[in-house]
């Protein structure tokens, strides 16, 4: 094998792993106040779609996004909803449109998501698993 094409083996060996690495596993939040234990996708769902506004127990919901940039975003969208973030954008610009809902509240960063849930005992959100700390309780994983 020539020089040339050793270096752009490695080169792309090294971008398949950069895009394996970069998969980190999502889950959803939930402040340790909140009854929930665990959710379901199909609740995280219906919750993250508007068809829904309080948690299996009744407590009412306060939802965190993360920002339209992120990559975590449309992961989650379609783990969680099997739909795209694009997709689920346009289904609260209708729900907002007939005034049945206020879209998720985005938030900068995993950070900004997890400090939101830990100080709202109603709240709910989605990070990487990495960031998770006992701050907040992880009630689903994706």
């Amino acid at each position: 094998m020539t020089t040339l094409k050793m270096r752009t083996w490695v080169f792309a060996s090294l971008l398949t792993l950069g895009a394996v690495s970069a998969h980190a596993e999502l889950v959803v939040i939930v402040n340790p106040k909140n009854a929930a234990a665990s959710l379901t996708t199909e609740q995280v769902a219906a919750l993250y779609l508007g068809t829904t506004t309080t948690f299996p127990d009744g407590g009412g919901v306060a939802l965190a996004d993360q920002p339209e940039s992120a990559g975590a975003r449309n992961d989650f969208y379609q783990k969680a909803t099997g739909r795209s973030a694009a997709q689920v954008k346009a289904t609260w610009a209708r729900i907002t449109f007939t005034g049945k809902g206020t879209p998720p509240k985005e938030l900068k960063s995993d950070a900004d998501v997890k400090a939101f849930v830990a100080g709202d005992p109603k709240a709910i959100g989605y990070i990487d698993s990495s960031a998770v700390d006992g701050s907040v309780k992880v009630a689903l994983k994706l």
